[in-house]
């Protein structure tokens, strides 16, 4: 093939269908023929984003699962024909401070893939060989997109906790990420609360590990968190500063409450809600390209996968608003071979 096909995003929720042609990988660099991609939340950055006319076109995606068939100059440890995963992070530059600190989450030299550099709603993508996850047998594109990014942000986020089995581990918000929270809050071995909106998921959280549900429509999560005991963490994943506000007097004495869900308006809190009972409020950006590899692993063994709709790449402009109605159960997947 000497073209390939890529939903450009211009602007203002618009797409654009376009013939690139197919280049060698740069320096450093690999080429990805796509199987899978995942339809995220956070591509509302590059696809909603103002339309001002000077935009460059990028193409969105950044839960690419694809092959490898060509290597740049330079690329060390990958071959062509290997399974390989993109994440959001594109690549740590391994020369700035963050790097040489073995930060590579923050390295200041880090494109983010489908945001500054072109994802995965295409055919072919090019990545750093720095950002490339290798694939675990047994593990399909389409399962495995989404756990690049929604995944792993729940992953990393529980494992850093620190926390000893049986505590209780509180994951607020029921959708696209807190659908795999549950799940990996379960077999790390935590006592485990889902909270959400009405009684329509609580069958479902019991089913994914839970073994409190707290519906906020009907009770205060905090008061209802404390009856418990109180949280020694929660992870939160909705998209609303407001409805985390509140969390914070549900922790118990040194909890931690998490953000992983990207919001709009602010998170606030009275101060004595934290100074008494020394409680923490922090956030966390998913995790590293071994780090992820050690998501899929831990997935595969442990049956964590995510409840998805598969369209195919052609239709990407559908999926994308399917995506953002909030109508998805739970992750949308472009399939890039249909």
């Amino acid at each position: 093939m000497s073209t390939y096909r890529a939903f450009e995003a211009t602007g203002g929720r618009r797409f654009r269908l376009v013939e690139r042609e197919v280049r060698e990988p740069g320096p450093g660099d690999v080429r990805v023929r796509v199987d899978a991609c995942g339809v995220c939340h956070s591509d509302a950055g590059t696809v909603d984003r103002p339309d001002t006319g000077t935009e460059v076109p990028i193409v969105p995606g950044h839960e690419v699962v694809g092959v490898i068939d060509a290597v740049g100059a330079g690329v060390r440890g990958w071959s062509v024909g290997e399974r390989v995963g993109i994440g959001f992070l594109g690549g740590h530059c391994g020369q700035c401070e963050r790097c040489r600190r073995g930060d590579f989450v923050n390295c200041a030299d880090q494109p983010l893939t489908g945001m500054t550099t072109d994802g995965g709603y295409a055919e072919v993508v090019h990545a750093r060989s720095s950002a490339l996850v290798r694939m675990p047998e047994g593990l399909g594109p389409l399962e495995a997109a989404p756990l690049l990014c929604a995944g792993l942000t729940m992953y990393a986020a529980l494992g850093k906790l620190s926390l000893r089995p049986g505590s209780l581990v509180a994951v607020q918000g029921i959708g696209g990420l807190g659908h795999l929270g549950l799940q990996y809050a379960t077999r790390l071995g935590y006592r485990v609360a889902a909270i959400a909106r009405g009684q329509a998921k609580e069958e479902l959280a019991r089913h994914l590990g839970a073994d409190h549900y707290i519906d906020s429509t009907v009770q205060d999560p905090a008061h209802a968190l404390r009856r418990l005991g109180g949280a020694d963490a929660i992870i939160a994943t909705a998209a609303s500063g407001a409805s985390m506000s509140g969390l914070v007097n549900g922790l118990a004495p040194q909890g931690q409450l998490v953000v992983v869900g990207v919001a709009s308006d602010p998170v606030t809190f009275r101060t004595p809600e934290l100074i008494l009972g020394t409680r923490t409020i922090s956030g966390t950006l998913t995790g590293t390209s071994i780090e992820n590899e050690d998501n899929l692993a831990f997935s595969l063994r442990h049956g964590v996968l995510p409840m998805t709709e598969v369209m195919p790449l052609s239709q990407a402009p559908a999926a994308y608003a399917h995506m953002m109605s909030g109508q998805a159960r739970f992750r949308v997947v472009l399939d890039a071979t249909a």
